[in-house]
């Protein structure tokens, strides 16, 4: 399970640094293989391998008869790259996904549980400035019976 915040900077070249309570995670559950794609928040997905073939795979078993699953399938398997954790520890970002995200030096790793999302830091920022306002829809219904 993959929890938390992590503020990190892209090298140069769009390198991520994982972080090592991360890393080990990844190497042990999945020897490092990992996939990121693009989510319809200009924010970037990352999966061990494993779990988006499950994605993957469900994905293709909608029907493409309608336009909204055949943008999500353009949008989450069009954009999808594999990558490794190299020797260092770090991950190429592709310059498509980059440029997607907006990503620059600045961003914002956060764990989802199986997943991480990749961050803008200033998008990021501006998300949670705006969080917990559920505006004039109310709470979700999924929320009504939530507590923490």
């Amino acid at each position: 399970m993959f929890r938390g915040i992590a503020q990190l900077n892209l090298d140069s070249k769009g390198r991520l640094a994982v972080p090592a309570r991360h890393r080990d995670a990844l190497l042990e559950r999945c020897g490092g293989h990992l996939v990121i794609t693009a989510d319809a928040d200009h924010c970037l997905l990352i999966y061990p391998l494993p779990d988006w073939e499950l994605i993957q795979q469900k994905l293709e078993g909608l029907s493409n008869l309608d336009v909204r699953v055949r943008e999500l399938q353009r949008r989450l398997i069009g954009f999808a790259v594999d990558v490794d954790i190299d020797s260092a520890g770090r991950v190429l970002i592709s310059p498509a996904l980059r440029q997607f995200a907006q990503l620059d030096k600045n961003v914002v790793l956060v764990g989802q549980g199986k997943k991480f999302e990749l961050w803008n830091q200033d998008n990021w920022e501006q998300l949670i400035n705006r969080a917990g306002s559920f505006g004039a829809g109310g709470l979700p219904p999924e929320l009504e019976d939530f507590s923490l």
